[in-house]
């Protein structure tokens, strides 16, 4: 099904339908906790990070979450930056 100019104008937004769960397990599998941490410092990422812990800090605070949904707008999904080795590799 292709999507008429009449629905393609009525969702703009590039977050619609974007959990944020959906959000941060992205991030988290694409850069890994350390590097997410990096990325945007704050300690709900740094600081004995998880999944449950993050949405529920997240979800408390905007300028966070806003910092986050940016870093998931800005990131280039085509790409792997945690595992950069070749599956067969043999190190």
């Amino acid at each position: 099904m292709t999507n008429t100019p009449q629905q393609d104008s009525t969702h703009q937004d590039p977050m619609h339908g974007v959990t944020l769960k959906m959000i941060v397990t992205q991030l988290e599998e694409k850069y890994g906790w350390e590097e997410l941490g990096k990325r945007i410092n704050i300690k709900c990422l740094t600081n004995d990070p998880s999944i449950s812990s993050s949405l529920k800090f997240l979800r408390r605070t905007p300028w966070a979450r806003e910092k986050v949904e940016k870093l998931y707008l800005q990131t280039d999904w085509n790409t792997t930056t945690k595992n950069v080795w070749p599956k067969d590799w043999k190190g």
